[in-house]
């Protein structure tokens, strides 16, 4: 049965009618790209303006090069089943057109390289996923860690790192208590070193990682320890570089791309002229199926999409003038797909605009993402730990970032306060940004980690980039491994990390409302620089959690702070523990038992000893 597109645009309309070669006929088998069946693949591709199509590879027992002509079907679509090519066979579509051109599958999963001298390879979906009784965590219980393949487990010099690699350090992650991996791009891009940005086949896992069944590989291994695995999409643009799409059949307008581009200014990207022109239900349909691809063929639990704001508007902003419907529609398109075929799994959009309506139900007309990155919690938040005066620290700016909230709940949001983009292209990481050159000393590690509290009490998804829990100091660059010798360095930095993350997924059964929705920061003293908050799911004992934050350099043994209900509250976490660092312990903390009658709005109250730039959790046994 031929695969049928509908509503193709203008530009489409106009096709010659090819008369078939000589016995040849489309194959009546569906799928796009290669598809293995017993004994042949079938090769379908879409390329409408072409006057013939063949595909070129060494088929069968012969040792020369054939080349097997394509039959047209309708809409654009050209098919053929080839006996005697199999897995792992090579590839590439012939073109003819404007200018015959040899073109490596869009649809391709695995390539010997991208670009001109690469070859696509026949994969074949089959592979042994064990036996494990593995589900995706719930949203409320992910804490995400976010790496980049090429650089986190590697050495420098060399060729970058794996998935095997990456593999290798898992039980790094499950100790730290993490609950999901965010892999950075691994679509196939140009050259051996790239943060992933720059696709050049969407659909091709990237070679210089081990290619598709390794990552497979990683995925089951992952899984295996329970930790799920999202995966970073770019739909906002596609290459530059190594881009056998652009114009793809021969055909384009101006300096367009061809048929899978816009072709006029909506075009234009911050990346290059290479937007997707989500207008066509074809272009729409690759998007979608390569969602699927990685959520169902290679089973990621989600994926985060890169600058989506470039999808839904021309410049990334909110203006409604210079919204791309078509983006919208596509967005949209894509998360209800996934909403009716596995709802448990995530779609998280870097919007970084503010605009609520990203992550609206799309029977709301919405984008219908489940969560996105918050912009206004880690400028906002980095802002008050980096100021060199304690007068510049804005303690009502750091309350609005941990109450900020979009529609639906406290899960719509990702909050951080190092992702790739912070820490990249010259900016430093958050240690040395507070301390420049001097990132270990007490300030960098005392401000930071405060950061950390910050992230894991607040609010939302919580997220780390990767060596943050070891006190990684430069600039992240796609060549610049991190430095595991930190981790013996910052033992206790990465304990603290761990008691974190443990209380934020309440590991311990006494902090359930730091996974809950609910937060009022009932204490704000701008003068004193202290804030605290009361943070629940259901409320009651081990429920209701109360975190003090100080963001000054001053030490106050007998704080007082107003409480949701009376009795003694158990300090759970002290971030000036001297096991975290031998110079830190230097005013000691304590449980308290209330005793001191109604503030703050609260019902009880108490006193605390809080040290400097330190976060106090406390919550009720009983």
């Amino acid at each position: 049965m031929a695969r049928r597109w509908v509503g193709q645009s203008d530009v489409m309309a106009e096709q010659r009618e090819i008369a078939k070669p000589p016995g040849v006929t489309a194959s009546v088998r569906p799928g796009m790209g290669a598809t293995p069946y017993d004994g042949g693949v079938t090769f379908r591709v879409w390329a409408p303006h072409a006057t013939d199509v063949g595909v070129m590879g060494r088929f069968g027992t012969g040792d020369g090069q054939t080349v097997v002509p394509l039959a047209r079907e309708d809409s654009g679509l050209w098919s053929a089943d080839v006996p005697g090519a199999g897995e792992g066979s090579l590839y590439k579509f012939r073109v003819g057109g404007a200018d015959r051109a040899e073109r490596n599958d869009p649809y391709a999963r695995e390539l010997t390289q991208s670009g001109q001298n690469g070859w696509s390879i026949v994969h074949s979906s089959d592979f042994d996923w064990g036996t494990a009784d593995y589900r995706t965590p719930p949203w409320d219980d992910l804490v995400i860690y976010e790496l980049h393949v090429g650089t986190y487990n590697d050495l420098p010099g060399g060729p970058p790192g794996s998935f095997d690699s990456v593999e290798a350090r898992l039980d790094h992650l499950v100790d730290l208590g993490v609950s999901a991996i965010e892999l950075m791009p691994s679509m196939e891009f140009a050259f051996d070193f790239s943060w992933g940005y720059n696709p050049a086949q969407p659909f091709a896992v990237e070679s210089i990682y081990g290619g598709p069944r390794r990552l497979k590989a990683l995925i089951r291994a992952a899984h295996e320890r329970g930790l799920a695995v999202i995966c970073d999409v770019v739909y906002n643009h596609l290459g530059p570089q190594d881009l056998d799409l652009w114009r793809f059949d021969g055909w384009s307008q101006g300096s367009g791309g061809g048929i899978y581009f816009y072709n006029d200014d909506r075009r234009l990207t911050p990346w290059g002229e290479t937007r997707p022109d989500y207008g066509r239900p074809e272009i729409r349909a690759f998007l979608t199926d390569n969602a699927r691809m990685w959520l169902e063929e290679f089973r990621a639990d989600g994926l985060r999409w890169d600058a989506t704001g470039y999808i839904r508007n021309l410049d990334g902003g909110n203006a409604t003038d210079r919204d791309i419907a078509d983006g919208w529609r596509l967005m949209q398109q894509i998360t209800a797909d996934t909403d009716a075929r596995q709802p448990w799994k995530l779609h998280i959009a870097e919007d970084l605009q503010g605009n609520d309506w990203v992550t609206r139900r799309v029977t709301d007309n919405g984008a219908g993402f489940d969560s996105q990155w918050d912009g206004a919690f880690v400028h906002s938040i980095r802002a008050a730990l980096t100021a060199t005066d304690d007068a510049a620290r804005s303690v009502a700016a750091v309350r609005d970032a941990i109450t900020h909230s979009f529609s639906g709940g406290a899960l719509r949001r990702v909050v951080y306060t190092e992702s790739h983009d912070e820490v990249a292209n010259g900016h430093a990481r958050l240690p040395e940004e507070i301390s420049p050159g001097h990132a270990g000393n007490y300030y960098a590690r005392k401000r930071s980690t405060l950061g950390a509290a910050l992230v894991f009490t607040a609010p939302g998804i919580p997220m780390i980039f990767q060596g943050q829990e070891i006190l990684e100091d430069q600039w992240w660059r796609d060549d610049d491994p991190i430095d595991w010798t930190k981790a013996t360095t910052y033992a206790g930095i990465l304990a603290l990390y761990r008691d974190l993350i443990a209380l934020r997924r309440d590991r311990r059964g006494t902090t359930r409302g730091l996974r809950g929705n609910w937060v009022n920061a009932h204490h704000v003293n701008e003068g004193g620089k202290v804030l605290a908050y009361h943070r629940w799911d259901a409320g009651g004992p081990r429920d209701d959690v109360i975190v003090i934050v100080n963001l000054s350099c001053n030490a106050y043994p007998n704080y007082r702070v107003g409480l949701p209900r009376a009795g003694l509250w158990r300090l759970r976490c002290n971030t000036d523990w001297v096991g975290y660092s031998p110079d830190f312990g230097q005013q000691g903390s304590y449980d308290t038992t209330t005793g001191g009658g109604t503030y703050d709005g609260m019902p009880s109250s108490a006193t605390v000893a809080l040290p400097p730039y330190t976060a106090l959790i406390l919550s009720q046994d009983d």
